[in-house]
């Protein structure tokens, strides 16, 4: 099957290798790019290091921070923390609300927390943190853009132009799920983007296409990419 994957890089290329080891043909066509932020790293002391992206790994540890245990959303957010050399690396379990109980686990009431994240980013967890007695300080570690357009190859794709047609995308955020709804249908293409087999990371990642009238195939039980891929067997 050849599957479109619009998240961005590095991701993009990781879940295209593991297409390919499980047979299917990966379109690897981002539709956003992450690109520095432009403001300063903040300073001082924090009692923990909140991670919600991935992206905001590399970006934190190049801060500089004096060391503070660091609390990623899930397993690869993890990982990329550990490998750009953060300390105490603690992992939730894939979504905001075990991020928060994390945390609380780890820190008392009353205690500071950075929230190292993207510039466009979600309430949760910092408004549940706050709300249990945190003080929380946001910074803009890196910026997810748009692309203006639809890449050709998926026009392409969509087209059944360029060898076999695609027949499934897969989706790993809400953002990015809305953008390739937005960007289809742009270039004429919206009622082939709908005919895919949509599969999701989660259910809010579902509900971003479902609001815009795409149907999901497959929604992950839990927002891991080894859930996510099982379903592409599951669903056959």
């Amino acid at each position: 099957m050849r599957i479109w994957v619009s998240r961005p890089e590095p991701g993009a290329s990781r879940t295209a290798r593991r297409l390919a080891e499980l047979g299917h043909v990966a379109l690897v066509a981002p539709v956003l790019r992450i690109a520095p932020s432009d403001g300063p790293p903040p300073t001082g002391r924090f009692d923990g290091l909140i991670l919600t992206s991935a992206n905001a790994a590399a970006p934190l540890a190049a801060a500089g921070l004096p060391e503070a245990p660091v609390f990623a959303v899930g397993t690869r957010t993890a990982e990329r923390a550990e490998r750009a050399g953060l300390g105490s690396v603690h992992c939730a379990d894939g979504d905001a609300v075990s991020l928060a109980r994390l945390v609380a686990a780890h820190v008392r009431p009353g205690g500071t927390l950075l929230h190292a994240a993207g510039e466009n980013r979600k309430a949760e967890p910092a408004a549940s943190l706050t709300a249990a007695g945190y003080r929380i300080t946001t910074w803009t570690a890196y910026a997810a853009l748009a692309e203006a357009t639809l890449p050709g190859p998926v026009v392409q794709g969509l087209m059944g132009r360029d060898g076999a047609p695609l027949a499934a995308a897969l989706h790993f955020s809400r953002r990015s799920a809305e953008i390739a709804v937005h960007l289809s249908g742009k270039a004429g293409l919206g009622g082939a983007f709908r005919a895919l087999a949509h599969y999701c990371l989660s259910p809010d990642v579902a509900l971003g296409l479902v609001e815009l009238g795409v149907a999901a195939h497959f929604v992950a039980a839990r927002p891991s990419e080894e859930v996510l891929l099982a379903g592409l067997a599951a669903s056959d």
